[in-house]
């Protein structure tokens, strides 16, 4: 049973009293400072965020809300004394060489960890660098969890053994092979986040990339599941129906936590995709199908 919600913090104050006694970084400050104005106060799913647990916590990418609510209830959760393992779809598994070498450089550096082992991936790293800040100042464990995108696009074309080996095959248990339904429903997925652009014969072969990045990620869940841990993905990844909870075959389901994060304007999740659901405002951006419609357009 999950043990009482701890108190509320005041996150910039407790970030203030850490440096001054030499224990928490400038860059945590300032992330921790950036939290408190926007951080909403415990919710009843927080309370779970302790022991054993393993929390899928999801995101819309590029939304700012999503990254500084996970942020505090996470800082609350360790504050009161959780210290899971932390596994990161931002980062890809080869990486974790340098995210190794960054902590022992500069142990308190979030920006020094994302120059050495993540800037050159494409995401906006001002998201993440708080919840990476949280990480270090807590001495967590810290783990890249994602294939590059060279890996998945070998895979898409070779398949799974060509590309990572029996070994890795059987170790991810991507010997499986997902039923129909599930297997409809991440293409299904896939279309759906192309704006019905892709060809349909893509498909197939874009859900098994997208299956084995989930099966990597439940593997590296379950390596380091003893003290409980945090996946930080995106909605996809972490649904119950067809993302990681579906590769996470050495954990009992009541230890895992599923919470999507999505807009309040998007399509209502479906029944039992996610455990919680936390609505927020829409990131102000461009239609994202715009450039899918530009390219079907005739050539004059």
């Amino acid at each position: 049973m999950p043990g009482p919600t701890p108190p509320p913090i005041d996150r910039a104050d407790a970030a203030r009293r850490r440096l001054l006694a030499g224990g928490l970084g400038l860059v945590a400050l300032a992330a921790a400072a950036a939290c408190a104005p926007m951080a909403k106060g415990p919710e009843p799913w927080h309370g779970r965020l302790q022991g054993d647990t393993l929390a899928l916590l999801g995101e819309v990418h590029d939304n700012p809300v999503h990254h500084r609510q996970r942020a505090a209830a996470l800082g609350r959760a360790f504050e009161a004394g959780w210290r899971p393992a932390v596994v990161m779809e931002q980062f890809d598994l080869e990486r974790q060489a340098d995210i190794d070498r960054s902590r022992r450089e500069r142990p308190l550096d979030a920006r020094h960890l994302i120059d050495q082992a993540g800037a050159a991936r494409g995401w906006d790293w001002d998201h993440y660098e708080p919840l990476i800040a949280l990480a270090l100042q807590f001495e967590l464990p810290l783990w890249a969890g994602n294939l590059s995108r060279n890996q998945a696009s070998r895979i898409m074309r070779d398949g799974y053994e060509a590309v990572l080996g029996a070994e890795r095959v059987a170790l991810w248990g991507l010997q499986r092979t997902p039923d129909a339904a599930w297997q409809a429903a991440q293409e299904s997925e896939i279309d759906r986040g192309h704006c019905g652009a892709l060809p349909r014969n893509l498909w197939a072969s874009m859900a098994r990339a997208q299956f084995a990045r989930d099966a990597v990620l439940a593997h590296l869940l379950q390596q380091h599941a003893a003290g409980g841990a945090v996946l930080l993905a995106g909605n996809g990844h972490v649904r119950r129906d067809i993302g990681v909870p579906r590769w996470l075959d050495a954990v009992a389901p009541q230890r895992v936590l599923v919470v999507g994060f999505v807009e309040a304007d998007s399509e209502a999740p479906g029944p039992g995709q996610y455990d919680v659901v936390v609505r927020t405002v829409r990131a102000v951006r461009p239609d994202p199908c715009e450039g899918f419609r530009a390219r079907r357009q005739p050539v004059a």
